[in-house]
């Protein structure tokens, strides 16, 4: 292997939005993310909406005033 090519590996702790974190190696140092395998839906089973942008919010919403309108007087 060539000398002085590879970038500096260092241990690095991942941080996740739901508290959970856990240590690897990067060359960025330490990490913040928003979904990891102790949260995501996919490994756990349990349906959750990753809202970001409120667009959850926003149907809900939507759907309330058309349920709202059709309903009989």
């Amino acid at each position: 292997m060539k000398e002085k090519i590879h970038p500096d590996y260092k241990k690095s702790i991942v941080t996740c939005a739901c508290g959970n974190t856990f240590e690897t190696r990067s060359t960025i140092g330490d990490i913040k993310i928003e979904i990891c395998s102790a949260c995501h839906p996919f490994f756990t089973g349990i349906q959750k909406f990753v809202d970001t942008d409120g667009k959850v919010d926003k149907f809900k919403k939507r759907l309330s005033k058309k349920v709202e309108k059709n309903q009989p007087k």
